[in-house]
């Protein structure tokens, strides 16, 4: 509750002003404003977190042999771009996070795998010291988006970080 009072002042033998005396209830106003505020809080949905899900590998020595011919490396480098390479052989070529560089590549190296060994391609995602978290996230999304089924990331090997050096995107 509010309430306005005034004290009465000395006027030299005048005749003295009755106090004013004003009254404002706010409990209509307070009880309004909490049941909009319960309302607001009871409707609401917050937002859910969005998450991938990644299976990662056991600890220890790896038990399947698989055919270099299936493989397909990308190692993520700095300045958002990546090298990709298939197989064994080290003729990297220079990509860049856009669906017509990696989205392509990967669609295109998949489909040669398969019309080669008639089995599905395997693909590992080396990321260097110097590849931020964001362009990891973003080739999982695109191995998403291609249905590429069967990944690993995987740690960065010397051999991987000089071809990232010789093409300066280390």
């Amino acid at each position: 509750m509010a309430e306005l009072n005034s004290s009465p002042e000395k006027n030299d033998g005048k005749k003295a002003r009755q106090p004013k005396s004003m009254r404002v209830d706010l409990t209509a106003m307070v009880d309004l404003a909490f049941l909009l505020v319960t309302f607001f809080m009871l409707t609401t949905t917050l937002s859910k977190p969005k998450a991938m899900d990644l299976a990662m590998p056991d600890k220890g020595p790896a038990t399947t042999d698989v055919s270099a011919k299936r493989t397909v490396t990308l190692c993520l480098g700095n300045n958002n771009q990546l090298l990709m390479y298939k197989g064994l052989s080290k003729l990297p070529q220079t990509l860049t996070y856009s669906k017509n560089s990696l989205r392509k590549a990967l669609i295109e190296a998949k489909a040669e795998i398969i019309a080669n060994t008639g089995k599905e391609a395997i693909v590992l995602v080396k990321p260097s010291d110097h590849s931020i978290y964001g362009n990891l996230v973003d080739t999982l999304d695109e191995l998403n988006i291609t249905k590429t089924n069967i990944y690993a990331v995987v740690d960065i090997t010397p051999q991987d970080v000089d071809l990232l050096k010789a093409k300066a995107i280390y």
